[in-house]
């Protein structure tokens, strides 16, 4: 147990929110966001691969599951603003 009370997520606790994150990030409509989401999970995960201290690890993983929630609450707005047209491509010329 951490000294917050909290005991340090599973490795499958870990792995879950991984999943979960890159998962949301694919929700995303724009290429830009979709990749900056995507690259800030994986970078994050990176930083925090060498965590052992039990309360570092149940704070990295309360974070992570908070910036789940925002990425899911990001995703239905951007999906609600979507632009009508994907690309510029596929404008018709008048």
């Amino acid at each position: 147990m951490a000294a917050s009370g909290l005991a340090a997520p599973t490795r499958t606790e870990v792995l879950q929110l991984y999943r979960s994150l890159l998962r949301v990030a694919r929700q995303f409509c724009d290429y830009n966001i979709r990749e900056y989401t995507k690259r800030r999970t994986i970078d994050a995960f990176r930083d925090n691969k060498n965590l052992t201290d039990p309360s570092q690890l149940s704070a990295a993983f309360s974070d992570g599951k908070a910036q789940l929630e925002v990425a899911k609450r990001q995703a239905v707005v951007y999906s609600l603003y979507a632009p009508k047209v994907k690309s510029i491509m596929d404008i018709k010329p008048s």
